[in-house]
C-alpha cells in the first residue's frame, strides 16, 4: 500500500469509528461512503479497508448478509440499559417525535407564508400602484364632475317617452311592411313577370334594399 493510500485509510479509520460508536446502528460500506463522502470527502476504496482493517482489529463487527457485508459498534463497549431506562427512552423518543412534527407543521405554515409574501407586491411596486390609482381616480372624479354640471340632462320621463315613441314607431313599421307585403303578393298572384321585375315597375323599395332590419319588440 502506497503512503499516501495509507495515510487516507487511516484518517477514514478514526472518522469511521467515531461515527459507528455515535450511530449505533448497522451500516453498509456503502451506506457509510454515502453519509460521510460529502463532510469529509473521503474515497469509497479507503472507507472499504479501514472498515476491514476496524473489523480486523476488533474495534467494530461486522457481519454477513448474503453478499454484503454490515458493520456495526461492540456493543460490548455499551453499558446495558435497563428495561425502566428503555421506557424513558421511548417516552423521550414519542415527546421529540411530537415536537418535530409541530416545528415541521410550523416550518410548513412558514413555507406558505413566505411564498405568499414572495409573490405580493414590494413597497415601491405598491407605491407606484398607489400613484397610479390616484390617478385613474382623479380622472374618474373629473368626468363625474363634468357630467353633473351639464344641462343637457335627460330626465327618467324624457326617457321613457321616447322608449314609448320607439315602441310605437316599430309597430305602425310592422304593420305596414305586413300590410304591403299582403298587398304586393296578392297582385303577384296574378301579374306574369317576377317580383323583382314588379317592384321596379311599381318603384317600390324595400327595407332590405337599404340593408334596413326591423328592430325587435
Amino acid at each position: 500500500m502506497s503512503k499516501g493510500r495509507a495515510e487516507a485509510v487511516a484518517g477514514a479509520s478514526g472518522i469511521l469509528l467515531r461515527y459507528l460508536q455515535e450511530q449505533n446502528r448497522p451500516y453498509s460500506a456503502q451506506d457509510v461512503f454515502g453519509n460521510l463522502q460529502r463532510e469529509h470527502g473521503l474515497g469509497k476504496a479507503a472507507v472499504v479497508k479501514a472498515l476491514d482493517q476496524l473489523a480486523q482489529q476488533g474495534k467494530i463487527k461486522e457481519k454477513m448478509y448474503g453478499k454484503q457485508k454490515i458493520y456495526f459498534a461492540d456493543q460490548e463497549q455499551f453499558d446495558t440499559v435497563s428495561d425502566a431506562d428503555l421506557h424513558v427512552l421511548d417516552a423521550r423518543i414519542v415527546a421529540l417525535t411530537a415536537k418535530v412534527q409541530a416545528l415541521q407543521q410550523g416550518c410548513r405554515h412558514m413555507e406558505a407564508e413566505l411564498k405568499e409574501l414572495a409573490s405580493a407586491l414590494t413597497t415601491p411596486e405598491m407605491q407606484k400602484e398607489i400613484q397610479e390609482l390616484k390617478k385613474e381616480c382623479a380622472g374618474y372624479t373629473q368626468r363625474l364632475k363634468n357630467i353633473k354640471a351639464a344641462t343637457n340632462h335627460v330626465t327618467p320621463e324624457e326617457k321613457e317617452q321616447v322608449y314609448r315613441e320607439r315602441q310605437r314607431y316599430c309597430k305602425e313599421w310592422r304593420k305596414r311592411k305586413r300590410m304591403a307585403t299582403e298587398l304586393s303578393d296578392a297582385i303577384l298572384e296574378g301579374y306574369p313577370k317576377s317580383k323583382k321585375q314588379f317592384f321596379e315597375e311599381v318603384g317600390i323599395e324595400t327595407d332590405e334594399d337599404y340593408n334596413l332590419k326591423l328592430p325587435d319588440p
